[in-house]
């Protein structure tokens, strides 16, 4: 790979992470003023509230950028990078079309892209602990709490698909892909995608940033951009689990169209879950904690394990 290659790849990562979030928090916008009948999205600007978006910018552009006195400075103004960049390294590796379409091609794709969510959570922690505030502090151990119970149902149904495929690579597990895998994998997507949107804090899993909780969790603090930065952190991670979701359990870029558009394919089917997750914000009421973490670890981790075991016995069947 050459070294304009490689900074056009890296462009087109920046360019769809900077654009790509924005177009799904506007969907959002739209979607949940049509379900629920709000009127300011839809006449900010004229033409159906194109400027709800451009609108919210300007405001927390406008908005002091507060640092409390007693904090620790360095670290609470780090930690929305922290939380940011992770999902920008992940579409570095979330093959979108065939034929080298990736912004670079790993190996053990899937273990990276595992990892590299995981950090995440440190941004919550950073923020909870750095903004000199006890309620803030107990806001993000309630946010690592709920992000290290999640993650292992969404590991062991990531494990289920690289299981079938016999790889850990993206692009591998689309190379052995095939139509009959959804059916199969229905259980093992249903978890994953569930246990994304929790480790994402999205309704109905939103109880450590709930509005009914007073404060915003481990972000009460911030203001301004800051504060937008972790906003923008959720719609990036909208993006990220829906590609994902599309990549592993339904078949990435194959489809009824032709190869050369397997892109376009990829796009409809992760803008499709996004908006799912906002279909499923407006839907169904927030779980109470204790439900929260039974639901993590009596439902989504034996269902977890129940598709590991399908796997294992189709695989030995087929072979």
């Amino acid at each position: 790979m050459s070294l304009l290659d490689t900074l056009l790849r890296c462009v087109a990562v920046v360019v769809v992470f900077l654009t790509f979030p924005l177009i799904i928090g506007q969907t959002e916008h739209k979607v949940m003023a049509h379900m629920q009948g709000r009127l300011g999205p839809m006449y900010a600007g004229g033409f159906h509230g194109w400027a709800q978006l451009v609108a919210d910018g300007v405001k927390f552009a406008q908005k002091e950028d507060v640092v409390p006195l007693d904090a620790d400075r360095r670290v609470f103004q780090l930690a929305p990078a922290v939380a940011l960049l992770p999902y920008m390294l992940v579409l570095l590796v979330i093959p979108v079309g065939p034929e080298g379409f990736v912004g670079q091609a790993v190996d053990a794709g899937l273990i990276f892209v595992l990892a590299v969510m995981g950090i995440g959570v440190l941004g919550s922690l950073m923020a909870g602990w750095a903004s000199a505030n006890k309620f803030s502090l107990l806001g993000g151990l309630r946010t690592a709490a709920q992000l290290m119970s999640y993650e292992l149902p969404m590991l062991l149904a990531a494990a289920s698909v690289a299981m079938a495929a016999g790889t850990l690579s993206l692009p591998g597990i689309l190379g052995a892909f095939h139509w009959w895998w959804v059916p199969w994998q229905l259980i093992g997507a249903f978890v994953f995608f569930t246990a994304g949107l929790a480790e994402l804090q999205r309704p109905p899993f939103d109880m450590p940033v709930a509005d009914s909780e007073i404060i915003f969790g481990a972000y009460t603090e911030y203001t301004g951009l800051r504060f937008a930065f972790f906003l923008l952190s959720e719609y990036a991670g909208i993006l990220v689990i829906s590609a994902l979701t599309a990549v592993l359990f339904l078949g990435g870029w194959h489809g009824p169209v032709p190869e050369s558009l397997g892109w376009l394919w990829t796009l409809l089917k992760t803008f499709a879950l996004a908006f799912v997750v906002i279909w499923l914000r407006v839907t169904y009421p927030r779980l109470r904690e204790d439900q929260l973490m039974r639901f993590a670890w009596t439902c989504l981790i034996p269902l977890a394990l129940l598709q590991l075991a399908i796997t294992g016995v189709v695989k030995v069947a087929i072979s």
